[in-house]
């Protein structure tokens, strides 16, 4: 399974090679940030150690009131009555024992759920808060990783590692202080026998480790082998070059060693098994032969039958929790493994964060100022090295350029998904970084290339952009858009279910419902980043009065590789090497012979050629 470190985890008692060279440093800080989160529920932990401290103590009874029932009972008194009333004890300490033990069981689960929701609602809230930058580097996987399976395992970190400590460290001192108090060579020597037992099988569990560890490899190999013919593309490949019978061998020779590998781990298991029952009667019978020895030869009147009885109960009771604290350091290693894994993402400090002076200026009606502004996304590679420029208010620019030269940035900069790394961004005479965020986002509408919708409905993914909307809301934003008819033929109207990433819709249905998204947000500024791009030309002609529609009276900055777009820009800014190269009509543009003019030659000429062609 999955490990803390990402690798595999080794079994119990055994840490693999990745988990020794990543384990954590363990300090005073990272101890006292993970007790932080157990600190709201200390009055419940103390009840846990209340209940760990008196089912222990409760746990002795029976081995002492065996002695008792063997001692007094059938030898000494041949009492009935007072074997029953001693059996009785025993039974009620059992039942107590095991009612004490659900409690304790029931309280952790509790802290421990408490906790993991505490820690996802922090971390899902500072991930939202993270910087679109963040998500467009991280992976996904590690990302879903430390949401849920990092943050569940601290219940069993809780409830397990933690509360096995307390538990077997107070069962030990109890049952070697009850020995001791019963008979002190046989706890001697009861003692001195424990590690017989637990260095063998120790070895025994490291040779099964490393049977183990090979049959885990060869089971990835061959599901890796499975995943790549058998999928759609791989099984295609397969059969167009002919490789049946080669991968039908390859599977049969990992299938062979995974097979053989198996049973080696399986014998060795059975092995296992058979010395684990053999050292756990060496300890018993030694104590069996000293008690004989003291009784019968020595006649020792402070060795008695029921002592003896007793001192192997209780040195049974001591091998499990002796053998769980001499692998406390591995526990304990996964355990602040799995926290410092969960507080890299805490200690991230997002690069856009709310201003502490945060302010709500008019945005209605003011300029975009672009001012000498520098970015990149790492230091040894700019993208943009002086980008200055100024979109009046209520007009409308469009940015063009070649493919990677940073368009896309230019406005993420504006909604601040992003921070420039010199210069500024201004609406009116308020730098962008000085609004408040929420204020400023709200202020700004974007639809992108890729329109991405919920798994939901219609009307939840429209819902997004304005929760109180009414139906007729709705609806008049879809009208807008060009959505009326869609609607009015699906048989659950506004309730139909889009699918994932919208997939049941077409991209020209996809793109309209994220534009009736923005009309019904109502933003002041709109950024189009080749929001036509994913369209065939009916469908982009049914949106374009809509757009036209929403663009009226708005500050509205468009990326587009359509000229029929570019040519209803205000003006036109072209991006290369890091700046704004050229800027002005078209005409200006074509007649400079510039970067514009070969943009128009390549990629323009060749769209209006297509659509000339689609016309006749």
């Amino acid at each position: 399974m999955p490990g803390p470190m990402g690798g595999r985890m080794g079994p119990h008692g055994f840490l693999t090679e990745d988990e020794k060279k990543n384990a954590p440093k363990i300090s005073w800080p990272l101890i006292r940030r993970i007790l932080s989160y157990l600190k709201p529920y200390w009055f419940q932990f103390l009840l846990v150690f209340l209940a760990i401290l008196v089912s222990a103590g409760i746990g002795l009874l029976p081995s002492i009131i065996t002695s008792k029932i063997v001692d007094d009972a059938l030898i000494k008194y041949r009492d009935m009555t007072l074997l029953i009333k001693l059996l009785a004890a025993a039974f009620g300490t059992m039942i107590a024992s095991e009612v004490i033990g659900v409690l304790e069981s029931y309280i952790n689960a509790w802290i421990g759920n408490k906790i993991i929701c505490d820690m996802r609602n922090q971390m899902y809230g500072h991930l939202l808060c993270m910087p679109h930058a963040f998500f467009t580097t991280e992976k996904q996987g590690d990302i879903i990783t430390r949401m849920n399976s990092d943050i569940s395992g601290v219940s069993s970190v809780i409830s397990g590692t933690l509360s096995s400590i307390v538990r077997n460290v107070t069962v030990v001192i109890t049952t070697l202080v009850a020995l001791f108090v019963l008979s002190v060579p046989l706890a001697l020597i009861g003692i001195v026998v424990i590690p017989l037992f637990i260095l063998p099988t120790r070895s025994a569990g490291k040779t099964r480790w490393k049977l183990a560890s090979e049959s885990q490899a060869k089971h990835d190999e061959m599901n890796q082998l499975v995943n790549e013919t058998l999928s759609v593309s791989g099984s295609l490949l397969v059969k167009l070059f002919t490789r049946e019978k080669r991968e039908k061998q390859r599977f049969s020779t990992v299938n062979d060693e995974v097979t053989r590998l198996a049973m080696k781990e399986q014998r060795s298991g059975k092995w296992f098994m058979v010395m684990m029952g053999l050292f756990t009667q060496i300890g018993p019978l030694l104590i069996y032969f000293a008690g004989g020895y003291f009784l019968i030869v020595r006649e020792d009147p402070t060795v008695t039958v029921g002592t003896i009885t007793a001192s192997v109960a209780l040195i049974n009771r001591l091998y499990r929790p002796i053998q769980s604290l001499l692998n406390i350091h591995v526990d304990f290693t996964r355990s602040l493994a799995l926290f410092t894994r969960i507080f890299e993402y805490f200690d991230m400090v997002p690069a856009v964060r709310q201003p502490e002076h945060a302010r709500r200026p008019i945005v209605r009606h003011e300029d975009i100022r672009y001012e000498h502004v520098a970015f990149s996304y790492s230091p040894e590679k700019p993208l943009l090295t002086d980008v200055s420029f100024t979109v009046p208010a209520g007009k409308m620019y469009a940015i063009v350029g070649p493919s990677g030269s940073g368009k896309s940035t230019i406005v993420n900069l504006l909604p601040r998904l992003y921070d420039v790394c010199g210069g500024s961004v201004k609406i009116g005479d308020t730098d962008v970084r000085d609004f408040d965020l929420s204020y400023l986002r709200k202020c700004i509408g974007v639809v992108t290339q890729d329109s991405y919708l919920f798994n939901g409905t219609i009307r939840d993914n429209l819902l997004y952009a304005k929760e109180t909307a009414t139906d007729a809301e709705l609806m008049d934003a879809l009208r807008t858009a060009s959505l009326t008819e869609f609607i009015e033929n699906q048989p659950d109207g506004l309730d139909t279910v889009v699918g994932n990433r919208g997939l049941k819709l077409s991209g020209g249905e996809k793109q309209r419902l994220s534009l009736a998204r923005i009309i019904l947000k109502n933003p002041h500024i709109l950024i189009l980043d080749e929001a036509t791009s994913a369209l065939d030309s009916i469908s982009e002609n049914a949106i374009q009065d809509a757009l036209e529609r929403l663009m009226q009276d708005r500050t509205t900055i468009v990326i587009a590789h359509r000229l029929s777009t570019i040519l209803k820009a205000d003006r036109i800014l072209v991006v290369a090497n890091g700046s704004i190269t050229e800027q002005g009509t078209h005409d200006e543009l074509l007649a400079k012979n510039g970067i514009y003019r070969e943009l128009y030659e390549t990629q323009f000429r060749t769209v209006i050629d297509r659509e000339t062609e689609k016309a006749r």
